[in-house]
């Protein structure tokens, strides 16, 4: 009964987590979620130093460091910021906003970041970066992988702090949570409620209206009772994607790189795309789409994308097995 109880007033928790850890000076504040990418990197470095020492991967200990910073730039930040343009800004909202502002591509913090865009950054950035350094490109990208699913996990923890990427009405789940930012977004049943909502709200504070909803719930308890009964319960998605395309992909990666370290070159990489897709499709069933379908009511464009990782992951595991080999002689820096 008590366990019961508990779980009870877990599902009806509504989430008010503040994305900031806190302010520094005027606008400049320590964010959780660039302390999720901080947290990656580190990790990445950690993790690719460890194996590098074990030759367990191509490159030498003194390399990985550079390596993990130019990734960050010109895979993560770059290629995710890209992919988002490319696969959501774009096909939602034409090029207007890039006629507005050319520029917009590269401005990370303006928000809007692709996983999808940032794992084919990688992909190439890496392909250069072997043929710079010439080691076996396959054998780099299986490090990478084997260290990459920490960073998606961390940064779907930052989705589930931040209250975005929530999840679709969770009925009668009694872990679901309520997530504000849900009445500021059109097409869920949160907005058609959000004048309802706002005349709630402004009976115990009558300084609120939309821009500052969510902030005012999150400081004031009364505007957070006032609003939640607007709110539907919804499935934590994002650490359902955490779990899966973070916590459990590496598991198994780093697994099966400890144990099997004379794994042919390939075979890793080709591991965590297919694995990498199968997750995320798994995990969009229970994610509120944040773009348009592409198969109405069955494909979102988070599992579309999926399907061509799936593909690319057979042709890595293929090569792997057609190639065989495994390099033992790592760069020299």
């Amino acid at each position: 009964m008590v366990i019961t109880e508990a779980w009870q007033q877990l599902g009806v928790w509504v989430h008010d987590l503040d994305p900031v850890v806190f302010p520094l000076f005027g606008e400049l504040k320590v964010r959780w979620y660039g302390l999720a990418y901080l947290g990656g990197f580190l990790a990445g470095y950690l993790l690719l130093r460890w194996m590098a020492r074990r030759k367990l991967w191509v490159l030498e200990p003194g390399m990985a460091g550079d390596f993990i910073a130019y990734c960050a730039l010109f895979g993560v930040f770059l290629g995710g910021r890209i992919g988002y343009v490319l696969f959501y800004l774009l096909p939602e909202e034409g090029f207007g906003p890039l006629r507005e502002d050319p520029l917009l591509v590269f401005k990370v913090w303006k928000g809007g970041m692709a996983s999808h865009g940032g794992i084919l950054g990688l992909v190439i950035f890496t392909y250069v970066y072997a043929r710079m350094k010439k080691v076996s490109w396959t054998g780099l990208g299986d490090g990478l992988c084997v260290v990459a699913p920490l960073g998606l996990m961390f940064g779907r923890l930052a989705n589930f702090i931040n209250g975005e990427l929530y999840g679709r009405v969770a009925a009668g789940a009694a872990w679901a949570v309520k997530f504000p930012k849900a009445a500021l977004t059109p097409g869920t049943t949160e907005h058609a409620r959000q004048e309802e909502a706002l005349r709630a709200a402004t009976q115990v504070d009558p300084e609120v209206y939309p821009g500052n909803l969510v902030e005012r719930m999150r400081g004031s308890e009364a505007v957070e009772q006032a609003v939640a009964p607007f709110l539907e319960g919804r499935y934590p998605s994002q650490l359902y994607q955490a779990a899966l395309e973070g916590g459990l992909l590496f598991a198994i990666l780093f697994f099966l790189r400890v144990r099997f370290p004379e794994l042919r070159h390939g075979v890793l990489t080709g591991l965590f795309f297919v694995l990498y897709a199968l997750f995320r499709i798994t995990g969009e069933r229970f994610r509120m789409p944040d773009a348009a379908w592409v198969v109405e009511g069955w494909v979102t464009k988070g599992q579309f994308y999926s399907f061509f990782m799936i593909a690319m992951g057979a042709a890595f595991l293929i090569c792997a097995w057609k190639k065989g080999g495994r390099e033992s002689a790592p760069a020299a820096g």
